[in-house]
C-alpha cells in the first residue's frame, strides 16, 4: 500500500506557476518542500505579480499562505522578471532579484510552458 504524507498531499494541489495575465512584473521561484520526519518531498514553484514592490513581497505573502498550516516550509531560491504579452502569446523571464540573487530561468520557462503550452516562452540574463 502506498501512503502520503499530509505534505505531499498539500504539495500535489499547488500550482506549479502562478503570474499576472498581463504586463511586466517581479517574479520568484519558491521551493516548498515538506516539514513531516521522514517526507522529502518538495516542489519547486513559480509566483509573479505586479502588485510586488520589491520580490521579498511576493515571498512574504506566498510564504505565509503555504506556511499556515504547518507541513511545509518555503526557501526563496531567487528571482527576476516576466513581460507577460497575452495578445501576443509571448512571456519572457529575465534578469534578477537584488535580494534573492538570480531564479534558474531555464527552470523557469519550463514550468511557464506547461502553464502556457500555445505560448512561445524564452529567456535570456539580460536587465534588472
Amino acid at each position: 500500500m502506498c501512503s502520503q504524507t499530509k505534505a505531499a498531499a498539500v504539495m500535489a494541489n499547488i500550482q506549479r506557476a502562478d503570474i499576472d495575465p498581463s504586463g511586466v512584473f517581479k517574479y520568484i521561484v519558491i521551493r516548498v518542500s515538506s516539514r513531516e520526519e521522514g517526507d522529502d518531498s518538495e516542489i519547486d514553484i513559480v509566483r509573479g505579480y505586479g502588485w510586488a514592490e520589491y520580490h521579498g513581497d511576493i515571498y512574504d505573502r506566498v510564504s505565509a499562505e503555504l506556511e499556515d498550516g504547518g507541513l511545509l516550509d518555503c526557501e526563496c531560491l531567487g528571482g527576476g522578471r516576466i513581460k507577460h504579452n497575452p495578445d501576443a502569446k509571448k512571456i519572457h523571464v529575465y534578469g534578477y532579484s537584488l535580494g534573492f540573487g538570480r531564479a534558474n530561468h531555464a527552470e523557469t520557462t519550463e514550468k511557464l510552458k506547461e502553464k502556457y503550452p500555445d505560448y512561445e516562452v524564452t529567456w535570456d540574463n539580460e536587465g534588472y
